[in-house]
């Protein structure tokens, strides 16, 4: 839990009731929980802005945590399709906790070849994936996809969404990570420390911008003239405004004058990109990569290694 915005050591471990399911809720016992962005923001109330919003005011204190996988304990009056003991992943508010509860509409079976640990790594960062790539950037087969950020949460997803749906992908990341990149699916592998892939030699009909350290300039130098950017997450800039003054402000301003689609991605929490995931998961076509597991008591150590920016893939913390 949390008493108000903090770094990760606001975070406490403490003993609560617990939570009692609405109609159209479910009761969880967690298994495992994500540990992405989403929960650092909410943790720090970083960039400031973000705390003229009401409801990440309010949840400047209580349980923190979103992504969860885990066992249905009891289901609201109005809940269909989930009974107890089923095995579950979705979006939970509060998943840092032995028991969530969560939107019977946020929620699917969890895919029956996934750990929970696996399980509670895809939600969030899959649905924003599968947006970004299918959604927003509109790929067709064939087409050439560049993921900026390719070893993240996010991006190692996207990397094999995008390999799915029939495209040629490259991937950018830093050496130590080229093999991980490889290994879900990438083409081509793109070393930020040795190579600008912004050089002028070559172009993607769509880019997947997942680390927010580039300005809109370099990338669109590696757009084609038809091209598509999807960025993702507000990540970089200052701590007023984040990343997301270039991604939502900046890029619809350029997109009125090129002939590129220069776009921000506010992934929508949607049972449909939800149950999408899920399929691609069940058909072996994507894999949730974790990058190392923390326990329930570690959860403060768990986001301060997601603050150094080096995690490749997911970190989870077990319940």
């Amino acid at each position: 839990m949390q008493d108000g915005f903090g770094s990760a050591d606001a975070l406490r471990l403490s003993d609560v009731e617990p939570p009692v399911p609405g109609a159209d809720e479910v009761l969880i016992r967690v298994r495992a929980a994500g540990c992405g962005p989403d929960v650092w923001h909410l943790i720090t109330g970083l960039p400031y802005f973000v705390r003229l919003v009401p409801e990440v005011r309010r949840m400047s204190r209580g349980v923190r945590g979103r992504d969860a996988a885990g066992t249905v304990e009891a289901v609201g009056s109005d809940v269909t399709g989930f009974n107890p003991g089923d095995e579950v992943m979705g979006i939970v508010e509060g998943s840092f906790a032995e028991f969530a509860v969560g939107r019977a509409d946020k929620l699917v079976p969890k895919p029956g070849r996934l750990t929970f640990e696996q399980a509670a790594a895809a939600p969030i960062s899959g649905i924003t994936a599968v947006q970004a790539i299918h959604d927003i950037g509109k790929a067709q087969p064939g087409q050439r996809i560049l993921i900026v950020g390719a070893a993240g949460g996010v991006g190692t997803l996207a990397v094999q969404v995008a390999k799915a749906a029939g495209t040629q992908v490259a991937g950018v990341c830093s050496s130590s990570k080229a093999e991980l990149v490889r290994s879900v699916g990438a083409d081509e592998v793109i070393d930020y420390t040795r190579e600008d892939f912004a050089d002028g030699n070559r172009q993607w009909d769509l880019i997947v911008d997942t680390a927010g350290r580039r300005s809109l300039s370099h990338l669109r130098r590696a757009l084609t003239p038809k091209g598509t950017l999807v960025i993702v997450g507000g990540e970089g800039g200052n701590r007023l405004t984040g990343g997301f003054f270039r991604g939502v402000l900046r890029a619809r301003l350029y997109s009125l004058f090129v002939g590129q689609r220069l776009l921000a991605i506010n992934a929508e929490e949607r049972k449909d990109t939800l149950e999408q995931l899920a399929e691609l998961i069940e058909s072996g076509k994507v894999t949730p990569v974790i990058d190392r597991s923390y326990s329930l008591a570690e959860a403060a150590q768990a986001v301060r290694h997601l603050e150094e920016g080096h995690a490749a893939g997911k970190i989870v913390v077990t319940i």
